[in-house]
């Protein structure tokens, strides 16, 4: 093998750690990284302190090797060569969009290494590219700030919208926003130009304005939309007749989307009557969407229903991964903290798309936790960095994808999958459990668990007697 006997020796004990490591040397090599922000740096500038060195540090805190900042600076502090006052102002000012081309160019990196793996997912609309929209605020954060100070409210850094690749499970576009109450349609604008023909997007109503559905239709796309309240339409005739769902009826009816009473987009409404209401009490729900009628009124609900996967996306950016910092106030920094999350949720993709090309699509969706992945990557990866140190790694960086393609797939068929098995599903509650007001505001569970037993110890007493 490439480094020897104690390579060999991680491989076959955590073949994911090998697996991570050799991959974040393909997608974010420190030249790469440094060229990226020489070329979309505005203001910035690069003294003493590199950007990829910046994106070490960070990613330390991101994939939960280090619980903040200062953590990760005392860990590798031999390679940081200024102070820790210096890495906070750093990352106070890189600018958006240095930490939006940075997911955009990784993810580039990562399209490739999953095409020549053979590990993507089944398209959800074969003959189109298909992309799922969504927003995302972060959460609130420490009040460390002398502008936050004193406040009841919870201070927010930003928030972003991201895009997502269904069918290589990337996130691929980052579209961050410093002003937390910014209105999501006011990033719309920041939107359409990564629409390309052909393209089908999916999103939720909070997109559905009347100049995104032109813009997304004038560059020959097609959406998937939940439809506003807000948003104006004029029938066309009425409902066809209704096709069975998984999750109720469909119909639908061409109409026009209108401005002033004025039709300006012909479009087709999709109306699904639900089994079960939605949380909000929602008995159907209206989806927008001008692809052709061979795709047909069920098909296009279907479509709708898969926005889920970015849901699942933000969660294990969350539960996973280490995605909001509430030590970070400032908000560049806090959205480059993100930023390098997403990153770090694309290198696991890398890795799901290995053991998708080894061991199956169905199996890998169904049964793989990437919180588990990402717990054996943050214990291992220490210990291995020790053994293995960073120029043994070096040679990945340089690899041709075809050839790295070919050691992940070898290494995820060593994967023990029960050590990164889901647990399985929760059985619903069949009770809600009633409100008990008490006296006391804490309660000693010792006693609590005692009352309990003293009707079992009656009642067994009781028979013992008979």
């Amino acid at each position: 093998m490439i480094l020897g006997p104690v390579f060999e020796q991680f491989v076959n004990e955590s073949p994911i750690s090998v697996m991570s490591r050799a991959t974040i040397e393909y997608a974010l090599p420190a030249s790469f990284l440094d060229g990226l922000f020489e070329r979309s740096a505005e203001s910035g500038y690069t003294k003493d302190l590199l950007f990829s060195t910046t994106v070490d540090l960070m990613s330390l805190v991101a994939c939960g090797r280090a619980p903040h900042v200062q953590s990760a600076f005392q860990r590798i502090r031999e390679r940081v060569p200024v102070t820790l006052k210096c890495v906070y102002e750093k990352l106070q000012h890189i600018e958006t969009a240095v930490s939006a081309e940075m997911v955009r160019a990784v993810a580039g990196r990562c399209q490739g290494l999953i095409t020549e793996l053979g590990g993507a997912c089944q398209p959800l609309l074969p003959g189109y590219r298909v992309r799922i929209i969504d927003g995302n605020h972060l959460a609130a954060t420490q009040k460390r700030l002398k502008v936050t100070r004193g406040h009841s409210a919870g201070p927010l850094p930003g928030q972003s919208l991201a895009v997502l690749d269904p069918a290589l499970m990337l996130v691929t576009e980052i579209i961050p926003c410093e002003d937390a109450h910014a209105q999501e349609r006011a990033l719309i604008g920041r939107v359409l130009p990564l629409v390309q023909k052909g393209d089908v997007w999916i999103e939720d109503r909070n997109f559905c304005t009347t100049d995104y559905l032109l813009g997304v239709a004038q560059r020959r796309a097609y959406f998937v939309a939940r439809r506003h309240g807000n948003l104006a339409i004029q029938p066309q005739g009425e409902f066809g007749p209704g096709l069975e769902t998984d999750t109720g009826w469909a119909r639908e009816r061409r109409v026009w989307v209108c401005r002033d009473g004025r039709g300006l987009l012909q479009t087709r409404l999709v109306r699904v009557r639900l089994k079960q209401p939605t949380e909000d009490g929602d008995t159907f729900v209206e989806i927008l969407t001008n692809l052709p009628a061979r795709v047909k009124a069920a098909k296009v609900a279907w479509l709708y229903l898969k926005r889920w996967k970015i849901e699942g996306t933000f969660h294990e950016l969350t539960v996973a991964l280490n995605c909001e910092l509430n030590t970070l106030g400032y908000p560049k920094a806090a959205l480059f903290g993100f930023c390098t999350a997403v990153v770090a949720y694309n290198v696991l993709a890398v890795l799901k798309a290995a053991m998708r090309a080894v061991h199956g699509e169905e199996k890998v969706e169904k049964e793989v936790s990437g919180y588990y992945m990402a717990l054996e990557w943050g214990l291992v990866y220490a210990g291995m960095m020790i053994a293995l140190p960073a120029q043994e790694w070096e040679v990945f960086g340089h690899m041709p994808a075809v050839e790295l393609a070919g050691y992940l797939r070898d290494w995820a068929s060593k994967i023990n999958m029960d050590k990164i098995k889901k647990a399985p599903p929760r059985k619903p509650t069949k009770e809600r459990t009633k409100r008990i007001k008490d006296d006391s505001p804490h309660l000693s569970t010792a006693r609590l668990l005692d009352e309990v037993k003293k009707p079992r110890a009656a009642k067994t007493q009781v028979q013992n007697q008979r």
